[in-house]
């Protein structure tokens, strides 16, 4: 019972504190809300482009177009030598019959019926292909090659050039953002711990008193912990509302996608949530953290 009634005071002169020093906690408060609005588009973009290389990797498809003349038992031949490869999705190489992709191109259109109707699988100039996902995206030009050097693999195409591309920028960005996210908590914590610093000097007196009656440093130390950890809250406020109602609004503005259907977002709920949980955890850290560096250094107890 102590415990919570020293807590609970803490709690109280806490936040008595930040509207006492409503000027210097303006400014720790400032510093958290804007880190985590960067901070906030910064998980969103990340979040969002680790989901745009999920969705290639997914769909990516490495095709192989056999020889117009093999015959049944060279196609099983291939298929024993593309499952043996490393960086195959086993269950998911698709043999695809040049006879159904006839068909498919007759349905599509009436000038392919007239020119295909009568083909034959022998005089079929149309070729069988297999369709190959594979684990690891970024050796899909290795993996290429290798399926290329396979007796009665003709030509493979999997979109070279641009898929690698796309997954190499992807990449940059959300190292970029991760780089840009941690530098700003850095920073933000010493501005706080300076703002603190400041407000520990303000209270000097206070403090000298707290000493006197015999209160422990612990008791001295917690109540700006406490402080910090409320600033980072409040800091916290703005960037969640932004983060869900925005998100929200950028979601049903582009429909879900950015640019075509291959790259789509990621459903808001429960997405924003999590974000936001993760801001509030991040501003309560961050200002815990810059008022603990601030009372160790400059409390001298």
């Amino acid at each position: 019972m102590k415990a919570i009634r020293i807590l609970n005071r803490n709690i109280r002169d806490s936040f008595k504190s930040v509207f006492r020093n409503f000027s210097l906690s303006l400014a720790s408060i400032s510093c958290i809300t804007i880190t985590l609005i960067v901070m906030a588009v910064a998980t969103v973009l990340s979040f969002n482009v680790n989901n745009f290389t999920k969705i290639i990797e997914k769909n990516v498809t490495i095709v192989a177009f056999l020889d117009v003349d093999i015959t049944k038992e060279e196609i099983d031949e291939v298929y024993d030598k593309i499952i043996a490869l490393d960086n195959i999705e086993k269950e998911n190489v698709e043999f695809i019959d040049k006879m159904d992709i006839s068909k498919d191109m007759m349905e599509s259109s009436e000038k392919f019926e007239g020119i295909m109707k009568d083909w034959t699988r022998e005089d079929s100039p149309i070729q069988d292909t297999y369709q190959v996902k594979v684990t690891d995206i970024n050796l899909i030009d290795k993996t290429a090659d290798e399926i290329k050097q396979i007796e009665h693999v003709d030509i493979v195409k999997y979109g070279e050039g641009m898929v690698e591309q796309l997954v190499s920028v992807f990449d940059i960005i959300r190292k970029g953002t991760i780089i840009a996210v941690v530098a700003l908590i850095i920073v933000t914590a010493f501005l706080i711990a300076n703002t603190i610093k400041i407000t520990i000097i303000s209270r000097k007196k206070e403090i000298e008193i707290m000493r006197l009656v015999g209160a422990s440093n612990i008791n001295i130390k917690l109540p700006f912990i406490v402080e910090g950890l409320i600033l980072g809250v409040i800091g916290s406020i703005i960037p969640i509302i932004m983060t869900i109602y925005g998100y929200t609004a950028l979601y049903e503005h582009l429909d879900g996608k950015l640019f075509s259907e291959f790259i789509k977002l990621i459903v808001p709920t429960p997405f924003v949530y999590y974000v936001s949980l993760l801001l509030i955890g991040i501003g309560m850290i961050v200002g815990m953290f810059g008022s603990a560096r601030a009372v160790k250094k400059y409390l001298k107890i």
